[in-house]
C-alpha cells in the first residue's frame, strides 16, 4: 500500500518516485523542508521548497483517501451489503469527493420521504415501477400495498416514486455525470438584492458568465456581494438536458405504463435531491480554486516583499505622517538602533510649521541622515511636499522614501513591538518600524501578522486556516533563503528559522545578551532546550559574521566544513582566504566531477561550497532592483496624458498591477497593458517591489483613479 501512496504522489506532483521517498523519509527522520532542499540535494534531485511541500501535501491527501476508502468499505460491508462492483468502485475512486459518492445511498441519514416510504414496505413497488414492466396495471399493482399506513393507490404509487427519486439521486455516476455537466454548461447568474450604497458591486446586478470561464476574483467577488446580502446568487442550468439524461438512464421503456411515473420522479430526484446539493458542491469548487488562487497571489506577492534588498549602511529619519496629533519621528542607525524620537507638527497652522522646520533640521543634521522615509498613510502626501521644501536646506544631501506602512499600527500596538520599545507611544513606535524597514524590509516584517501586510487579494474571504499556512511557508523559506546573522537577529526573526521556534529563539537572544556575541556556530549548541537535532536544522542558516570560524559566515554546513577545509588545503588555501580573488579564480577552475569523488560528497553539495566560499556573504536580495529614491513631489494635478514616470509596484492581482508613481493614489496598469503582446498571467511581468517604466493613460481625479500603461506609444 505504501508503494501505491508514494507512486500515485509522484504522479500527481510529476516526480520521481525516488524523490518522493526521499522527501518522505527525510520528514519522517525530523528534517525541515528548508533543510531538506538546501543540504539534502544529492538525496532529493534539487528539489526547491515549494516542490517539497507539494509532495507532502499530495502524500498527506493520497493517504487520507486510502484510509477514508478503507472506513467506506468497513461501513458497507457492515451493513452486509457490499458487491464486488461496490468494491471495485471503491478501489478506483481518486479523490475523496467519488468515495463520498458511493458511499452516499448507505449512510445513516436522517428521516426523508423515501425512509419513510420505505418504512411502509413500499421499497418493492419502487423496484417494481424501475424494471418498467410491459402491459402492467400500475393501479392492481399498487393496490397490493395499501395498509394502516397506505390509504390508498394513489399514496403507494406516491411512496414508491420517493424512494425512486431517492434511488436516482444517490446514484454515484448520476451525480458525477450532473457535477461534470454543470461545470461545462452552467453559468453563474447574480442580480441586485440589497443596498450597495458605494456601488462597489454594480457590474454585478445584472450578470452572467459560463461558471467554466468565471475569472477567481470574481468568483470571490460574487461571493462577497453574497454574503453581505447585496447580491442574489444563483446557477443557470439547462434542466431539460439533465431530465432527458435521465429519462434515458432508468426508463427502460418508454411504452411501460410506469415510464410517466418514472419521468416525474426523475425530475423530482433533480429539483429536490441533486441540484441543491450538486449546485453548492460546484459553487464550492469555484470557490477553493478561487480561494487557491488568492492565497497563491498573497503568497507570491509576500516574498516579493519580503526579499525587496535592504538598503544597508543608511542613517534612516522616518516620519509617521499625521494631521491634528503630529508627525512622529524616529531616526535610527546603521544597525537599526534608534538615536531619537521626536514630534512635529507641520500641518496645523503657520507658528507650528515653522519649528517643525526647525526641529526636523536640526534631527536631520545632527545625525546625518541619508534617507527620509514617510509613511504613506494619512497626510502623506503633505508631509511629502514638506520634506521635499526641507530637503535644499540640509547640509548633506538626503533623498527621501515613501514606505508602505501597512501593518505599522498592527506591530505598534503588538506585544513584540511593546517588548522591544516599552517607554515609546504606538504612534512612536510606529515610526521606528517605518525606518527600519527600508534599512531590512524582513527583518521587520516578519514581526507583522502576513495578512496585515497589505498585499493580497480578496484574503479576507478566504480559508484563514489555509492562508496563514502557506503565509507562514513563505516567511520561513525567505528568512531560511537570505540567512540570519545569529548576534543581531530578533526573536522574531529566528522563530522562523529551520528548526526553531519561539521559545528557542528566546533562548538564543537570552543567551546572547547575558553571555555576550556569539564567536562561532558551535557555542550555539549551549542554549537551553536547543537540541542535537535542532542544532543540525538551523545552524546552516545562522550566521557569524565577525567570529572566530571564518566558515560560519557562510551558508555551509558544519557537516562538511571537513570536506571544505581539504578542498581549501588541495587548492593552497586556508579558511581565512574565503571571498578572496584568487580563491575565486582557483574554484572556478575547479572539475566538479573529480574533487567530489576525491572528497567523498554529492557533486551538488560541492557546487553549493565552491559557491559559498566564492561570495561568503552573499544575499540573495541584492539581485532585486533597489527600491526608488526620491527628491521631488508629483500631484495628481500634475499627470498628463502620455507623461513617462519611474514607478514601485505595490500589489498584483490577476487583473493587473497597482504601482505607486509618487501621487496620493496608486495607479493601475491592467494586465493588457503591462507588455506588447497576449499576458496569461501578471506574475509572469511584475512582482511586487519592481521598479517599473510606466505612461499615463487617464486620470479620474474625481474618483481617484489612474490608468498606467507599460507599453510604450511607439508613435510618438
Amino acid at each position: 500500500m505504501e508503494e501505491q501512496l508514494i507512486k500515485a504522489a509522484a504522479a500527481d506532483t510529476k516526480t520521481s518516485v525516488k524523490q518522493v521517498k526521499a522527501v518522505i523519509q527525510l520528514t519522517e527522520e525530523g528534517n525541515t523542508i528548508p533543510f531538506i532542499a538546501r543540504y539534502r540535494k544529492e538525496m532529493t534531485g534539487s528539489l526547491d521548497e515549494v516542490e517539497i511541500r507539494t509532495i507532502l501535501e499530495q502524500y498527506t491527501y493520497r493517504k487520507n483517501l486510502e484510509q477514508r476508502k478503507e472506513e467506506v468499505a468497513r461501513s458497507i460491508t457492515e451493513q452486509q451489503k457490499m458487491t464486488p462492483d461496490i468494491a471495485a468502485a471503491i478501489e478506483a475512486a481518486a479523490t475523496l469527493r467519488a468515495v463520498e459518492d458511493i458511499y452516499r445511498p448507505f449512510k445513516q441519514k436522517k428521516r426523508t420521504k423515501a425512509s419513510v416510504a420505505k418504512e411502509k414496505g413500499l421499497e418493492p413497488l419502487a423496484k417494481w415501477l424501475l424494471s418498467c414492466p410491459k402491459d402492467a396495471q400500475i393501479d392492481q399493482e399498487a393496490q397490493q400495498y395499501i395498509n394502516e399506513q397506505v390509504e390508498n393507490t394513489e399514496a403507494a404509487l406516491q411512496g414508491a416514486a420517493d424512494i425512486v427519486a431517492e434511488t436516482i439521486a444517490d446514484d454515484a455516476a448520476v451525480r458525477e455525470r450532473i457535477r461534470l455537466d454543470m461545470t461545462k454548461y452552467g453559468k453563474i447568474k447574480t442580480e441586485l438584492k440589497g443596498e450597495d450604497e458605494k456601488e462597489v458591486f454594480k457590474m454585478y446586478y445584472e450578470y452572467e458568465e459560463p461558471i467554466n470561464k468565471i475569472a477567481p476574483h470574481r468568483t470571490l467577488a460574487v461571493n462577497r456581494g453574497e454574503s453581505e446580502g447585496v447580491l442574489k446568487v444563483a446557477v443557470s442550468f439547462d434542466e431539460e438536458r439533465v431530465i432527458g439524461y435521465l429519462a434515458k438512464k432508468f426508463i427502460r421503456d418508454e411504452q411501460s405504463p410506469a415510464a410517466p411515473i418514472l419521468l416525474d420522479a426523475a425530475r423530482d430526484a433533480y429539483k429536490r435531491l441533486i441540484r441543491p446539493s450538486v449546485e453548492r458542491e460546484v459553487r464550492n469548487e469555484l470557490t477553493e480554486a478561487a480561494e487557491e488562487r488568492a492565497i497563491h497571489i498573497f503568497s507570491e506577492n509576500l516574498k516579493n516583499l519580503l526579499l525587496q534588498p535592504p538598503l544597508k549602511g543608511k542613517v534612516v529619519l522616518a516620519v509617521d505622517p499625521a494631521y491634528r496629533t503630529g508627525c512622529k519621528m524616529a531616526v535610527v542607525d546603521e544597525t537599526g538602533k534608534v538615536l531619537a524620537i521626536k514630534v512635529m507638527y507641520p500641518h496645523t497652522g503657520e507658528g507650528k510649521r515653522k519649528e517643525a522646520r526647525e526641529l526636523f533640521k536640526q534631527l536631520a543634521e545632527e545625525f546625518e541622515a541619508d534617507i527620509i522615509a514617510i509613511g504613506n498613510g494619512t497626510a502623506s502626501r503633505e508631509t511629502e511636499q514638506f520634506v521635499v521644501e526641507m530637503l535644499p536646506s540640509l547640509k548633506k544631501k538626503a533623498a527621501y522614501i515613501i514606505v508602505n506602512e501597512a501593518g505599522a499600527s498592527v506591530y505598534s500596538a503588538s506585544d513584540i513591538a511593546r517588548e522591544e520599545f516599552p517607554h515609546l507611544q504606538v504612534e512612536e513606535r510606529s515610526a521606528v518600524s517605518i525606518g527600519r524597514r527600508i534599512q531590512d524590509p524582513l527583518a521587520e516584517l516578519v514581526k507583522i501578522d502576513p495578512q496585515s501586510i497589505g498585499v493580497g487579494q480578496y484574503q479576507h474571504d478566504v480559508s484563514q486556516k489555509k492562508l496563514s499556512s502557506s503565509l507562514a511557508f513563505v516567511v520561513e523559506t525567505a528568512v531560511n533563503r537570505v540567512g540570519v546573522d545569529v548576534n543581531t537577529a530578533s526573536p522574531s526573526l529566528l522563530e522562523h528559522v529551520a528548526g526553531l521556534n519561539k521559545t528557542v529563539a528566546k533562548n538564543i537572544v537570552q543567551y546572547r545578551e547575558e553571555n555576550g556575541k556569539f564567536t562561532k556556530r558551535s557555542v550555539i549548541k549551549k542554549v537551553p532546550r536547543l537540541g542535537g537535532k535542532t542544532f543540525e536544522q538551523c545552524i546552516g542558516f545562522l550566521r557569524i559574521t565577525d567570529g572566530e570560524e571564518p566558515l560560519d559566515r557562510t551558508p555551509i554546513h558544519p557537516e562538511s566544513y571537513k570536506e571544505t577545509t581539504a578542498l581549501l588545503k588541495s587548492l593552497g588555501f586556508k579558511t581565512a582566504d574565503i571571498g578572496s580573488e584568487e580563491l575565486g579564480a582557483a574554484l572556478q577552475a575547479v572539475n566538479t566531477e573529480q574533487i567530489a569523488k576525491e572528497l567523498g560528497i554529492g557533486e551538488l553539495t560541492l557546487k553549493d561550497i565552491i559557491d559559498s566560499l566564492q561570495k561568503p556573504g552573499r544575499d540573495p536580495r541584492d539581485e532585486m532592483p533597489a527600491p526608488l529614491l526620491k527628491t521631488d513631489v508629483l500631484k495628481m494635478e500634475d499627470l498628463q496624458k502620455g507623461m513617462e514616470l519611474q514607478g514601485t509596484v505595490r500589489n498584483v492581482t490577476d487583473f493587473g498591477a497597482f504601482v505607486d508613481i509618487g501621487v496620493k493614489q496608486d495607479g493601475l496598469v491592467h494586465i493588457s497593458k503591462l507588455k506588447k503582446g497576449f499576458v496569461k498571467n501578471p506574475f509572469n511581468v511584475v512582482s511586487v517591489g519592481d521598479i517599473v517604466t510606466v505612461w499615463v493613460e487617464a486620470v479620474e481625479a474625481g474618483k481617484g483613479r489612474i490608468s498606467l500603461t507599460m507599453v510604450k506609444d511607439e508613435s510618438k
